[in-house]
């Protein structure tokens, strides 16, 4: 029986599909959405699940649709009681990683999204800005092909070996991709972005991201979260500040992130949101750890099945919880003061969607079927959004 120690893996802007949200919207964790459009003043709804591709492809647009998604679906895992490690995320990913662990609120995350959105498209229209994918070529080696070229281009992305993205003025791109060919590359492929992001395109994107962060609170994370400006963990909360401002005119070291997540112990990288982009780039990238992705509530109803089958030869333990792959946790929606139902004892039936209990005067209303094994909160006492409150046995009533 293997110890498993979970990372949670957040995408980046590139992920958004039309209709994403689509498969959620009867889901309890899709109350987030209303929250997330109450937040940043937008329709985020109609983002997730009427804009088309093009409207999505809108950096302003893209940018909060990933994000709200990733923490609708968040969320969901969070009600099965699978506990984390680590956190990390790629470029807007690292957003979604910082609310997850507790760094930032989830109304301060979309305020923050939305401000850098808006912030980075004003940027990309301000110069004109595109990128490309360098194919079969070292890191040093496409570094060195910038560096040859007589214009603005720099690396942006370092991804997965082999996969290096370039960004800057569209004449640099094509002068850059033909040296990266001359040295070895296999193929440059452009990316149809609207701007040069994590380079110096982007330097009055991030004096307005530096205003915004001012005015957010950001608290020291409950585990250890990976940065994209250097690939190591952070625990303390002020230093995001910092970090968080460079990220927008600094390559993403992604590769380097996935090395020190498996050296750090991850044995699982699970990653969170629309699309597996993460989910292959760490397969192309490191050994030894077990890639999933989880962007659908069905994956969330198979995940701690797939979980109990992450290392070869048996069943394993997940770190710092003991559920089995039939039992699932009721968890608080709100946070307030917690009296549980009248009545209900271990053995208790429980359908899909009963009310368990009250925290302050929000319901707690259980997302799955099953058999009550206990309660996890005491009758007063007080408890926050996301806690564990009860405990279900599911394989004896369908879920």
């Amino acid at each position: 029986m293997t110890t498993v120690m979970i990372a949670f893996t957040f995408p980046g802007q590139g992920s958004q599909a039309p209709g994403m949200g689509e498969a959620w919207i009867e889901h309890p964790s899709w109350e987030l959405v209303s929250e997330a459009s109450e937040a940043s003043e937008r329709d985020v709804e109609h983002l997730l699940l009427r804009a088309d591709a093009e409207e999505l492809r809108q950096t302003r647009n893209s940018q909060l649709a990933t994000y709200v998604l990733s923490m609708v679906v968040l969320d969901a895992v969070e009600r099965t009681g699978v506990e984390p490690a680590f956190f990390a995320g790629h470029s807007l990913g690292e957003y979604s990683a910082l609310t997850a662990a507790g760094v930032l609120s989830f109304s301060d995350g979309v305020r923050l999204v939305t401000e850098r959105g808006d912030a980075m498209q004003a940027a990309a229209e301000a110069a004109t800005g595109t990128m490309a994918a360098v194919l079969g070529l070292d890191d040093d080696k496409v570094d060195l092909a910038c560096r040859r070229t007589d214009g603005d281009v720099w690396v942006a992305n370092y991804n997965a070996p082999g996969q290096v993205v370039i960004a800057g003025d569209p004449a640099a791109i094509d002068l850059a991709a033909e040296a990266a060919k001359e040295l070895g590359a296999k193929r440059v492929m452009p990316i149809k972005v609207g701007g040069a992001f994590h380079t110096p395109f982007m330097s009055p994107a991030r004096d307005r991201l530096r205003k915004a962060l001012a005015d957010v609170e950001l608290r020291p994370a409950s585990n250890p979260v990976f940065a994209n400006i250097d690939a190591l963990p952070h625990t303390e909360g002020e230093i995001w500040s910092s970090l968080l401002g460079a990220q927008l005119t600094a390559p993403v070291q992604w590769r380097q992130t996935l090395h020190a997540l498996r050296d750090a112990g991850a044995t699982v990288l699970l990653e969170l949101g629309p699309g597996t982009v993460l989910t292959g780039m760490a397969k192309r990238t490191i050994q030894g750890t077990t890639n999933l992705s989880i962007g659908s509530p069905s994956e969330v109803d198979s995940l701690l099945e797939s979980l109990a089958h992450a290392s070869e030869g048996g069943s394993a333990v997940l770190e710092g919880e003991t559920l089995h792959a039939v039992e699932r946790l009721v968890v608080s929606p709100a946070t307030g003061v917690f009296t549980p139902r009248a009545g209900l004892v271990e053995g208790t039936p429980v359908s899909r969607g009963e009310v368990v209990g009250l925290v302050g005067s929000a319901e707690v209303r259980s997302a799955f079927a099953g058999l009550l094994q206990g309660m996890l909160a005491l009758t007063g006492e007080r408890v926050t959004t996301s806690q564990p409150l009860a405990w279900l046995r599911t394989d004896s009533i369908g879920a």
